[in-house]
């Protein structure tokens, strides 16, 4: 245990958990697409396909990568140690025990009490840190931590309950949780990335109110997906998307500049945020009447925007804390592209042909096959 506990792989939280997120982003997804097509087992996961789908996405998948950029920034932000060896192998085993447990012949709620365990036990451990060093300002990341923690207990009570409005409710809320934590957390590093990248000189200090008002109104759109007030169009709500999807539209215009085209790792950053901004857009027209499924703004959000970020910006920290050049392969260029058009297959295509489905399955799941890979031997081996 002691030399596993002493592996790089366990030096820090974005080594195993970008691997584990990554992995189980191509294997959920693949086998949700093989069930959707008729070629999947008999075997059944606690509570239908459907609602291991839905879980999954947002709680497994997301819930790992944020964990793991977490673990690795906040002891950057706070000066004190990460969570590394034992205490990170521990925290690993119970994101896959969540994992696990929907298909164990288990006592239900022992299943959900397994799956729930993650979120809390992550926002206990970074809350600690940033509390000790005082770092106020980035206080508002364990608030949204616990709120995906309170969104993932309503949609496993939705689940115990056989209530699928409550466990749809509970997942769109994280869903756009983790698009308000992506706000933040790109709203700091993307210009600094392209600033860095071009090597431009720094941008003068922008008015704070812009951020403080998108980062209120992305809570807010969270919050109003949790309390199932989405479910019908509205006309106030419309105005709310509009607002931060403004405030998004004029980060993108803001950010652009033309040799980022030449950069992998910053149009792919670049063009991921776009398909966020795009799916806030397409709420306002839905909630307008001018588009009539939800679920094509939904997926621009979650395959697009938090799928392409995620992999964009974990191809970025996987190289940069293990002392690479900041320079990915052909082939991880080539992953960032694919998630990108599966976004556009699942959202654009879908309407008209059943065809977009598969063809975005297969696209996510070799994009993130490709990260790994690329990235495996990269992550298991000591930093350069």
């Amino acid at each position: 245990m002691r030399r596993l506990a002493a592996a790089p792989v366990f030096s820090l939280g974005f080594r195993p958990l970008f691997l584990a997120g990554a992995g189980f982003a191509a294997l959920a997804i693949l086998i949700w697409g093989l069930w959707l097509y008729g070629h999947w087992f008999d075997l059944q996961p606690a509570g239908g396909m459907l609602a291991w789908h839905r879980h999954e996405m947002p709680f497994g998948f997301a819930a790992a990568i944020v964990a793991g950029f977490l673990l690795t920034a906040v002891p950057n932000w706070t000066g004190i140690p990460g969570v590394r060896g034992g205490a990170l192998i521990a925290l690993v085993s119970v994101w896959l025990l969540g994992r696990l447990a929907w298909w164990l012949p288990l006592p239900t709620g022992l299943i959900l009490a397994l799956q729930w365990g993650f979120l809390p036990l992550l926002a206990v451990m970074l809350g600690r840190d940033l509390v000790a060093a005082r770092k106020r300002d980035n206080y508002p990341i364990v608030l949204v931590l616990g709120l995906m923690a309170g969104c993932q207990a309503l949609t496993l009570i939705g689940l115990y309950n056989d209530d699928t409005g409550l466990q749809r409710q509970g997942v769109l809320g994280a869903l756009w949780l983790v698009a308000a934590l992506m706000t933040v957390i790109g709203g700091r590093v993307i210009p600094f990335f392209i600033q860095r990248g071009l090597n431009r000189p720094p941008a003068p200090v922008a008015n704070p109110l812009p951020t403080r008002l998108l980062l209120i109104g992305s809570l807010l759109t969270a919050v109003t997906f949790a309390a199932g007030l989405n479910d019908s169009p509205q006309w106030w709500l419309a105005g709310l998307f509009v607002l931060t999807g403004s405030l998004q539209l004029m980060r993108l215009i803001r950010w652009h500049d033309r040799g980022m085209w030449r950069v992998p790792l910053l149009w792919s950053l670049y063009l991921a945020y776009g398909w966020m901004a795009l799916a806030t857009w397409a709420m306002a027209l839905w909630h307008l009447g001018l588009i009539g499924q939800q679920s094509l703004a939904t997926h621009a959000l979650a395959v697009g925007g938090v799928g392409g970020l995620i992999l964009a910006m974990i191809a970025r920290v996987s190289l940069g804390h293990t002392g690479r050049l900041l320079q990915p392969s052909k082939g991880m260029v080539l992953g960032f592209a694919l998630v990108l058009i599966a976004a556009g297959c699942r959202v654009l295509l879908v309407p008209f042909s059943s065809l977009g489905l598969g063809l975005s399955v297969v696209l996510w799941c070799a994009g993130f096959a490709l990260f790994l890979r690329h990235y495996t031997g990269i992550l298991l081996k000591p930093r350069l």
